[in-house]
């Protein structure tokens, strides 16, 4: 099974996108699809909620109170690994420390630059060749 975190921004950038063919479309669309599973806490849905929510993107509500249900339903809760060191965005934190909780999960980012250099975070498009490679 493969796990995964979704940053906040991936979700962003597959709901506003035009092109179905996006890496972050495809992402969600497979997670849709129970290739892989979310990993989340009670902070990740509020960020998600809060972030999606922001008339600037000018989601319907529906569509992303559909998603993070789905992410709650067929994800896994997880608690979060304290890592000690400091983060260039502190408020992304939370997402690295529930990949950090489960050995075989995935960090997928578009801002690979908040956080340290590891296998363990990854691009939408990286992260397409290891779900597509299973």
């Amino acid at each position: 099974m493969i796990y995964a975190v979704i940053d906040t921004n991936v979700l962003v950038s597959a709901l506003i996108t035009h092109n179905p063919q996006a890496a972050t479309s495809t992402v969600v669309g497979l997670m849709l699809q129970g290739a892989f599973t979310p990993l989340y806490d009670g902070d990740v849905i509020e960020e998600y909620r809060e972030v999606l929510h922001r008339d600037k993107f000018k989601l319907l509500p529906a569509v992303v109170d559909a998603l993070i249900s789905y992410i709650i339903e067929h994800g896994v809760e997880m608690s979060r690994t304290a890592f000690p060191e400091p983060l260039p965005d502190e408020d992304d934190r939370v997402f690295y420390e529930i990949a950090l909780t489960n050995e075989d999960s995935f960090l997928v980012t578009g801002n690979l630059k908040h956080y340290p250099d590891t296998p363990k975070v990854i691009t939408p498009a990286d992260f397409l060749k290891v779900v597509l490679e299973k």
